[in-house]
């Protein structure tokens, strides 16, 4: 366990507008973490539904929250930080949830690795619209090579995964440092993000679930194939940006065919004797004669 003088204050941000219907549960799960230092913000564009009724109900435990229009999703997260003092920053849409201990397993592994300026989960957890797990997909690993070769935005068989931005938590001066999200980016600002923060640190897997992606009939992200021609575009920019003359390994077959269970299995295998490994570092559970703690672990993957 950690102890709460060592406990890094912790902020989140909750973007809001008309999501109601599941609001209070992401409330629930931000609050319900019994974390000793944190600070709770949410942002809503002037909600037409009971949204404003619900953050009311627990205002007096927020640090702070506003109704009012905005300019979108993006800057309504950027505006929520500049209400921050927190050393850890993170995100949670409102129709999003946290798993109970997330916070603590957070909070322990930037107080214990002070070279961790980036952290998020292996393992990606899917909710269905009622809150129910659907789905866990495990993600061997991260690294920068991996961002840049493209293997992060899922096209056919070619990715190994989303890098999940309801599990990704930063350091402050990380954020700073790249200046927030870029807000003319409709659909995509999260993985813009990830490729700004990778130009500055490697990012570190953690082997234990921190939150979770709700699907229902809204979801932003529905939108798929227009979230990944911005991913691929914020991909390209960084790539110029940091003069990266490697090749991109192209997806091994099409979309129309990715159902069938035969090119299923075919495209798994074809992935597996790729010939380049890459390097990434876990944090993973460990119990010592000291107690519970965590540990890095270096591994390869494909």
């Amino acid at each position: 366990m950690m102890s709460n003088s060592r406990a890094p204050k912790i902020s989140i941000v909750t973007p809001s507008f008309n999501q109601g219907e599941y609001l209070e549960a992401a409330i629930d799960s931000v609050l319900a973490q019994g974390y000793p230092d944190l600070e709770y913000i949410i942002i809503d564009g002037g909600s037409t539904d009971n949204s404003v009724e619900i953050i009311k109900k627990y205002a007096h435990h927020l640090h702070f929250w506003c109704s009012e229009a905005d300019a979108g999703h993006y800057a309504a997260v950027n505006k929520g930080f500049t209400k921050a003092g927190g050393d850890i920053f993170a995100w949670l849409n409102s129709d999003d949830m946290y798993c109970p201990d997330a916070f603590r397993t957070v909070g322990a592994i930037f107080s214990q690795f002070p070279e961790v300026s980036w952290l998020t989960t292996m393992r990606l957890l899917v909710w269905d619209s009622r809150g129910h797990c659907k789905l866990v997909k495990y993600i061997p690993g991260y690294s920068r090579e991996a961002f840049l070769d493209g293997r992060y935005i899922i096209r056919g068989f070619s990715g190994l995964g989303f890098i999940q931005q309801e599990s990704t938590f930063w350091r402050r001066e990380l954020w700073e440092k790249v200046g927030g999200i870029r807000t003319e980016i409709k659909l995509a600002g999260d993985f813009d993000l990830w490729a700004r923060f990778f130009s500055h640190a490697d990012l570190y897997g953690v082997d234990h679930r921190l939150g979770g992606f709700r699907v229902h009939d809204e979801n932003r992200s529905r939108q798929n194939n227009n979230y990944i021609l911005e991913a691929e575009q914020a991909l390209l920019e960084m790539r110029a940006n940091l003069h990266w003359t490697g090749k991109t390994r192209p997806p091994i077959f099409a979309d129309f065919i990715k159902k069938v269970p035969i090119f299923r299995e075919l495209a798994s295998l074809a992935n597996r004797f790729q010939t380049k490994p890459y390097t990434g570092t876990n944090i993973a559970r460990a119990a010592t004669e000291h107690g519970e703690t965590w540990q890095m672990t270096t591994s390869s993957f494909k």
